[in-house]
């Protein structure tokens, strides 16, 4: 079927949560993918609108304001600012950037399920819920916690248990509790509106399932398997403090659903931005309501429901939108092969990555881009991104650009010399570089970046081989006019990466065409061999990227293995007590100081460690412990440890091991040897 030309593209990123910071999980599944698109639409001087903005409504706001003594607007105020502000100095390019707290998204999105309700497109139900009856509310799922009846974790929430993973709605849990009050919840009825998305169905299945097939495998198959089971309506509203109120007489108390509310936000930014620059963006309509106009939605895997199913519902029911053309969703992105987690601090934060790694916002892009979790999960690694950055960047598109630049500096002052008559080698080179264009576009028309990143670098290493295979610093001794012939074309390749880089790596690019002296340029220009004319003055070449060291790369892993040591501690419970005994069964054991005069390791065994302690019986005794993965002999010659000194002899390895080493079972299951305080004499008894 022949691709439909569009005038103009809407292009939207999901709505972070102001409820914290955006995390590298966040970046490669929806925002550098989003803005690599862009920037590649501006480029072919196309237009496009990009839009993003905090979301700023729901339950977790609000529970992190109580848990804060805050409002829910200082939390929001907080991170919408430093999200905002942490995309910006990422090269996040939106060009609107606003909230759902904002005035004109109130007032939009209010008028917005008005018009539903007006029309009858909403159902009234009423249901039972958990009610607090000391707190005099009902309770969102996440204000309930209990027992899991899966797993039996007793700090299940209402809508999810965190360590096993399942759904769950609050009736499911055992012993159920208010986080507000504490106390026992009651069932008490309340009515809300829902969205019929059952009479949507088949309208849903044609729009997708027979006219999207070109959408990725991972969109097409969650949205097919909702569809092939009974869509049932989904409510609207919430009986909730924090959002917009419902604009409905009886509705005391309830607000609009944060996933009603949220996409709507894509409009009412739209909205916003048309009415402060109404010359440059014309009306909000013609991007929302334009049958010329083309709607992308950039979001993770999580929300593909929510964008191919509920919010083109709720447009289809309002009426006049235009439906989104594609919903490029990405899978997910684990950090140092462990689930990205907010709760337990487990992520790459770019607020902190722009203090600890000033100038390498590029880096990052780069390495999140080529780890793209595009088609399945994939896995961000400290060491991995450190590979890239020094095996990829460095040496191969820094290192040809400046031998490039250094050489022309050298030989003619910076000045571009002429390209004289080719030889065989020049030709094959540029018969190789001549479809990378033709590449690119169509992998970024598909939405493929990681491949279409991949193939731009493969510029640089043409040029690599290229400059390696004729050596301009040997001909320039022998042939000048030749050498002037090598160095155009490396600057020619040099430009081209400025152009080809530009989506993805916009700071470098910018710096790359700062030492070109190229003012302007446009994606057309891509596979030019004239970019730069002979004559034309360079400027001053440097190093467009810098080798990253291990001890850089060794404090992001201590960080993180910090954070993995306070989740340990947190998480941690103690084991239940045993049964009770009696004082004098305690009294039969002989528990002693004993200090190590020797450790080694067992032969033929991974386990044990054989101690020689002096037991202050003028003898030597020796013990076996089975410690040997958890300390290195050398760490306990000398230390005063405490051991069972009546335990019958019993023999291990062929050696017979007189006593026991007592040792503690840390939080994650390591062991600790037990010691004392202060010098203690060998043999002195505990008790």
């Amino acid at each position: 079927m022949e691709q439909k030309k569009y005038k103009r593209t809407t292009v939207t990123s999901a709505l972070p949560y102001a409820n914290g910071g955006v995390h590298i999980g966040h970046l490669a599944g929806v925002y550098v993918p989003a803005d690599i698109y862009v920037r590649y639409l501006r480029l072919k001087k196309e237009d496009v609108m990009f839009i993003g903005g905090s979301d700023e409504h729901g339950v977790p706001i609000t529970i992190r304001a109580r848990k804060e003594g805050i409002t829910p607007q200082d939390v929001v105020d907080r991170y919408h600012k430093m999200i905002k502000d942490s995309f910006k100095e990422f090269g996040i390019s939106f060009d609107v950037y606003s909230r759902t707290t904002s005035e004109t998204h109130h007032k939009f999105a209010a008028d917005f399920f008005r018009k539903l309700y007006d029309e009858g497109k909403l159902t009234e139900e009423t249901t039972t819920q958990l009610y607090d009856e000391e707190a005099h509310q009902f309770l969102a799922d996440r204000y309930v916690t209990g027992e899991c009846p899966h797993c039996h974790n007793e700090g299940a929430y209402g809508d999810q248990c965190e360590k096993c993973g399942r759904d769950l709605s609050p009736t499911e849990l055992i012993n159920p509790k208010s986080t507000i009050s504490g106390s026992t919840p009651v069932l008490k009825e309340t009515k809300n509106w829902y969205l019929p998305l059952n009479e949507y169905q088949e309208w849903l299945k044609k729009w997708i399932l027979e006219e999207h097939k070109e959408w990725r495998p991972n969109v097409y198959g969650q949205c097919k398997s909702w569809l092939d089971m009974d869509l049932q309506p989904r409510a609207m509203t919430r009986d909730l403090d924090w959002g917009i109120p419902v604009p409905v007489e009886g509705a005391d108390g309830k607000v609009l659903y944060v996933w009603f509310d949220a996409p709507i936000g894509y409009i009412s930014n739209t909205k916003e931005l048309c009415e402060k620059e109404p010359e440059r963006w014309g009306s909000w309509q013609q991007w929302w309501q334009d049958e010329d106009t083309r709607l992308v939605h950039f979001i993770g895997k999580d929300n593909i429901v929510f964008h191919c199913i509920i919010f083109p519902v709720m447009m289809k029911a309002h009426g006049g939108y235009i439906m989104p053309d594609n919903v490029p969703a990405n899978e997910f992105l684990n950090l140092e092969d462990d689930k990205i987690s907010t709760s337990r601090n487990w992520a790459v934060w770019l607020h902190e990555y722009l203090v600890d790694m000033p100038g390498k916002q590029d880096v990052l892009r780069y390495v999140l881009t080529a780890n793209a979790p595009e088609t399945k999960d994939n896995n961000f690694t400290w060491k991995d991104f450190q590979e890239r950055n020094n095996s990829e960047l460095v040496a191969i598109y820094g290192n040809f650009v400046n031998r490039a630049l250094q050489l022309t500096k050298k030989y003619w002052g910076g000045i571009v010399p002429a390209c004289g008559e080719l030889q065989d080698v020049d030709r094959a080179a540029l018969d190789e570089f001549k479809d990378v264009k033709a590449k690119v576009e169509e992998l970024l028309d598909q939405f493929k970046f990681r491949d279409a990143q991949k193939e731009a670098m493969n510029l640089a290493r043409i040029g690599n081989r290229y400059i390696t295979e004729c050596e301009p610093w040997k001909v320039w001794k022998t042939d000048p006019k030749r050498c002037e012939t090598i160095l155009n074309i490396c600057l020619q390749l040099t430009a081209n990466l400025a152009i080809a880089f530009e989506p993805f790596l916009p700071f470098s690019s910018a710096k790359l065409r700062t030492m070109l002296n190229m003012e302007s340029f446009d994606w057309n220009q891509l596979g030019s061999t004239e970019l730069l004319k002979p004559g034309h003055q360079l400027n001053e070449p440097s190093l467009l990227f810098e080798k990253i060291e291990d001890e850089v790369i060794q404090k992001q892993l201590d960080k993180l293995e910090a954070t993995k040591k306070a989740n340990e501690a947190a998480e941690y419970k103690a084991a239940p007590v045993k049964d009770t005994v009696s004082f004098e069964d305690f009294e039969k054991l002989d528990i002693r100081v004993g200090h190590v005069k020797h450790c080694e390791k067992v032969k033929k065994s991974k386990k044990l460690l054989q101690f020689t302690i002096d037991d202050g019986s003028g003898n030597e005794r020796t013990i076996l412990s089975g410690i040997a993965a958890y300390y290195e002999p050398e760490q306990l010659i000398g230390k005063d440890v405490l051991f069972v000194a009546n335990f019958a002899p019993r023999k291990m390895m062929g050696i017979e091991s007189q006593g026991m080493i007592l040792s503690a079972v840390d939080a994650d299951g390591s062991l600790r040897v037990t010691t004392t305080l202060q010098e203690v004499k060998p043999g002195s008894q505990v008790g």
